[in-house]
């Protein structure tokens, strides 16, 4: 070939080469973003897809987000479905209506919200019509044997709705707390007030062990129970029943403990432990039962309500016993806090941010559902609001601050997710970031309490970035795909 052929046919090769490097540049990352902000013009909405972008600065208010840095497994967000809950969806909906509320609130469809988590109560608690134990005797009378034990209260309204979640959502995880004994194993011998007999401590751990057979056999598997709900408070009105330190590490080292273990070697079905079921303010109880060596081994972990004390006393006991789990499992909003440009920025920070943050598995509300006249109740809490509102005449839904604040991370955040770093504050933002175990994805909590807009730039595990402008006193959810 002449040689000057040779020449031009080589400088047309690479050309050709260049070109095609040249034609394929690298794809921007897309984010899909969620809105709800406290005006209401943006509820759980979807806007327009933002990008991360190369050559994009990080901007003075910024956020880091790292998914190498991996901290504990969501089992998810959800509520207490309480004998209140139950009635209105089994009574008060049509078929029609509670097939799509269950399945607005339990599925992952697209429009789903994807609760993965739920309580259920052991008995009477305020919402509940009657106060009820599945052992009740006239005055005087007992029954060790538990020969009298029935959850014939629970087959009208709380079993079924509960069988209705777990066919729409078959990974819900279902816990259940008693907010008392039944009278004759307490001082007083009434649901209401006192205190559980220390001689009834071994008969009171074989009715909880009875209620989570009967409802396995209902097909209705309890991964987890608390021993007493508030166990510090003694309500007038409504069960309840002091169970202190002492005495719950009693009942857990000597008796209720033992009985789970048992039945997990023989039965080979695992049900945990949690201690506490309380505020934030007395962390100081926990530790104790946590001191106690007989207890400690069979406790798998402390929940935690709202309505008292500090989101960082979970991060204080995690921290003196990093091999229990944390979980959140009760908070409830109500009229007290109505107004949305307050109590969703309170929401984010103190559960669905904050709780999380604390190193909680998994987070609820309280009550699932209440009606127009936040019930129905028989003593308690008078206001108390629902994650839904259903309107007990014509079974009409009222979405909530409460849902859309759950909705913000249930409906991105999948069981089995685990929690990755984030820059936790800046600039009156507050975030918290998850990588889904099934596909990689992440999903980016970001809330703004401010009173003002915020502008601000994200980095993911890299130096890209995308740019955002949030509105003042409202939550963003930012997802973006990842490897698996």
């Amino acid at each position: 070939m002449n040689p000057k052929n040779r020449s031009l046919t080589l400088l047309a090769a690479l050309m050709a080469l260049a070109s095609v490097g040249a034609a394929a540049p690298a794809k921007p990352q897309t984010v899909s973003a969620w809105v709800t902000s406290a005006d209401q013009s943006r509820l759980l909405a979807r806007q327009d897809d933002v990008a991360f972008k190369a050559k994009q600065q990080a901007l003075d208010v910024h956020i880091d987000v790292d998914p190498a840095q991996r901290f504990q497994t969501m089992v998810g967000f959800g509520a207490s479905i309480t004998d209140a809950s139950a009635w209105l969806i089994q009574q008060r909906m049509s078929e029609a209506q509670r097939k799509a509320l269950l399945s607005e609130l339990f599925g992952r469809g697209p429009g789903g919200i994807g609760f993965d988590f739920a309580r259920l109560t052991i008995g009477a608690s305020d919402f509940s019509r009657a106060h009820y134990s599945f052992n009740d005797l006239p005055a005087g009378q007992t029954d060790i044997a538990l020969k009298g034990f029935s959850i014939e209260p629970n087959r009208l309204d709380v079993l079924p709705v509960i069988k209705a979640a777990l066919a729409i959502n078959p990974g819900l995880q279902v816990m259940a707390s008693p907010w008392s004994a039944p009278g004759w194993m307490k001082s007083g011998d009434s649901l209401v007030k006192g205190s559980l007999k220390p001689e009834m401590y071994g008969v009171f751990s074989d009715y909880l062990l009875r209620y989570v057979d009967a409802y396995a056999a209902e097909g209705v598997p309890i991964f987890a129970l608390t021993l007493q709900n508030e166990p510090h408070f003694e309500p007038d009105d409504y069960p309840g029943m002091r169970v202190d330190p002492a005495a719950r590490a009693a009942v857990i080292g000597q008796h209720l403990g033992p009985l789970l273990a048992k039945r997990e070697n023989e039965q080979k079905r695992k049900t945990k432990l949690f201690d506490w079921d309380h505020n934030w303010d007395q962390a100081e109880s926990p530790l104790a039962v946590l001191a106690d060596p007989v207890a400690r081994p069979f406790v798998a972990g402390v929940a935690w309500h709202c309505y008292a004390g500090d989101v960082a006393a979970q991060t204080l006991v995690h921290d003196a016993h990093p091999d229990k789990e944390v979980w959140f499992t009760e908070c409830s909003g109500g009229e007290w806090a109505p107004e949305w440009r307050k109590t969703l920025p309170w929401m984010m920070s103190n559960l669905v941010i904050g709780g999380t943050r604390g190193w909680a598995k998994g987070v609820l509300m309280w009550n699932l559902a209440l009606d127009e006249n936040y019930g129905p109740h028989l003593g308690g809490c008078k206001d108390c609001r629902g994650v839904v509102t259903i309107n007990s005449k014509t079974g009409a839904v009222t979405r909530n601050i409460e849902y859309y604040a759950l909705a913000h991370a249930s409906k991105f955040v999948r069981a089995g997710a685990q929690r990755i770093a984030s820059t936790a504050a800046v600039a009156g933002l507050e975030t918290v970031a998850f990588r889904n175990a099934d596909d990689g994805s992440v999903a980016l909590i970001v809330s703004n309490g401010s009173a003002q807009a915020k502008r601000f730039s994200v980095a993911a595990g890299g130096q890209k970035n995308f740019v955002y402008v949030l509105p003042r006193e409202s939550v963003a959810t930012f997802t973006w795909p990842g490897r698996p």
